[in-house]
């Protein structure tokens, strides 16, 4: 269930994200519903906002074990124009659905996604560090890779099209290779 939700986030979003949604998607009993999320829907959509922020925190983990940073980052932005062609531009980040959707009804939606967020940014940040970048540096080039990757998701959907990940993937490449080139 927890794994149809995140499918749903990605594709209708949040509001749209219903329990019956993810019960059809799933195939799961209306039980098992009310019987693993007793706090419904938004216990549903919470840990959705949580098993995707892990997903992708793995990945970003994975790709920085690499030697090159640079490359790292490239691949973060080859993951996710093959995720938009792959769903036919349908399917964009669960973690934004929720941030952009979150309401004053559940306001621990848009702390788990800000958190997802802040775990993103501290393993880019981490990445960075390890190659020589002062703290704060590193921490603004992670903010602006995520706020970039998760722009440019935005526009390809709009655009069908994926130029807008494409552009901002060789715009951040040529930065990184400009801030961590050695002087």
């Amino acid at each position: 269930m927890v794994r149809s939700a995140v499918s749903l986030l990605r594709e209708h979003g949040a509001s749209a994200t219903s329990v019956d949604r993810v019960l059809a998607h799933s195939g799961a009993p209306r039980g098992s519903v009310y019987h693993h999320f007793p706090g419904g829907r938004t216990q549903l959509i919470e840990e959705a906002v949580v098993l995707a922020g892990d997903v992708m925190t793995g990945v970003i983990e994975a790709a920085a074990e690499a030697d090159d940073p640079v490359e790292a980052v490239d691949a973060f932005f080859a993951l996710w124009r093959d995720r938009l062609v792959h769903g036919r531009f349908r399917a964009g980040c669960p973690i934004v659905a929720v941030a952009v959707e979150a309401t004053d009804d559940a306001p621990q939606l848009a702390r788990s996604a800000a958190a997802a967020f802040a775990r993103w940014q501290e393993a880019l940040t981490a990445l960075f560090r390890r190659h020589g970048l002062p703290e704060e540096r590193s921490r603004r080039l992670a903010a602006l890779i995520i706020a970039a990757a998760e722009g440019a998701l935005v526009l390809c959907r709009a655009q069908q099209s994926t130029a807008p990940i494409e552009a901002a993937a060789a715009e951040i490449h040529d930065l990184l290779v400009h801030a961590l080139r050695t002087p």
